[in-house]
């Protein structure tokens, strides 16, 4: 390119004008505008009422603080035997699994409100005959090992010939747990078939 007398004017201007918007843009990252504006900037605190109003206005944490639900190690399969001998495939009456355990939760005012269920089957075993069944199934919540939740709810199930199995679900609702932060909550859930 060969700089002529009207070239060069040209080129300090566009020099002059790329400076000028890079310090335009430039400004605004590195702090730039009024030292009054900066300082009042620097030295803005929120008052305890702006910070509870935006406390009162912000919706509830949902699901973030839920605790997980687990089953209980031998509480994922009940077995009945009747008079049978007791691991005799032949003699098994029936036998209920869980098939899925969920929850959600609600965290607001430092409490958890939990909605927590389960879904399994009954299924007949080679001796049995039975039309109903009650599903013995127990949920609970232990915080940092020490149980502040546990309840056994007895679910009749319904085996209506020629069915084999049947399938059952209980949902348990607005339990509330105090959340103070930091602990290890943990939901379980399985059968229980003790007395």
């Amino acid at each position: 390119m060969t700089l002529t007398a009207h070239t060069l004017p040209r080129l300090a201007a566009l020099a002059g004008l790329a400076t000028l918007l890079a310090g335009c843009s430039m400004g605004g990252l590195m702090g730039g505008g009024t030292p009054t504006a900066n300082a009042n900037l620097q030295n803005a605190t929120a008052t305890p009422q702006a910070v509870a109003q935006a406390q009162t206005n912000a919706l509830p944490v949902i699901a973030t603080e839920c605790p997980p639900i687990k089953i209980r190690m031998g509480g994922e399969a009940m077995y009945n035997y009747g008079r049978g001998p007791v691991g005799n495939a032949s003699a098994l009456q029936y036998q209920g699994v869980i098939d899925e355990a969920t929850r959600n939760c609600v965290v607001a005012n430092g409490q958890i409100t939990v909605n927590m269920g389960v879904s399994g089957r009954v299924l007949l075993g080679p001796a049995g005959n039975q039309t109903s069944v009650n599903a013995p199934v127990r949920f609970a919540i232990e915080r940092d090992g020490q149980a502040i939740f546990s309840e056994k709810y007895t679910l009749p199930v319904a085996l209506t010939p020629p069915a084999q199995s049947a399938e059952f679900v209980k949902v348990v609702e607005n339990v509330t747990v105090p959340y103070l932060g930091g602990e290890t909550i943990t939901i379980w859930v399985g059968f229980d078939t003790r007395g």
